[in-house]
């Protein structure tokens, strides 16, 4: 199973999108905790939007989709 993921940061004012196959709230934590990437900026990230797939194919695909349209307009568009 794989899970894409929307997280915000009110601090930042910004989201970021991505996917695991992990549980959602292992990857959040490691986000929260011990991350060194973008979402190490801030320690405030919330998870907003999840939706789960079964193939890893499926998950990246949407992942892309959500980046290339932009997270606020697909937040919008649900």
């Amino acid at each position: 199973m794989y899970t894409v993921y929307i997280l915000k940061s009110e601090i930042l004012s910004k989201y970021y999108v991505g996917y695991t196959s992990m549980s959602v709230e292992e990857r959040l934590s490691r986000h929260l905790n011990d991350h060194s990437g973008f979402t190490s900026k801030a320690k405030d990230w919330a998870l907003v939007y999840t939706k789960s797939f079964n193939s890893k194919t499926e998950a990246i695909k949407l992942e892309l989709s959500i980046k290339k349209r932009g997270i606020q307009r697909y937040l919008d568009s649900l």
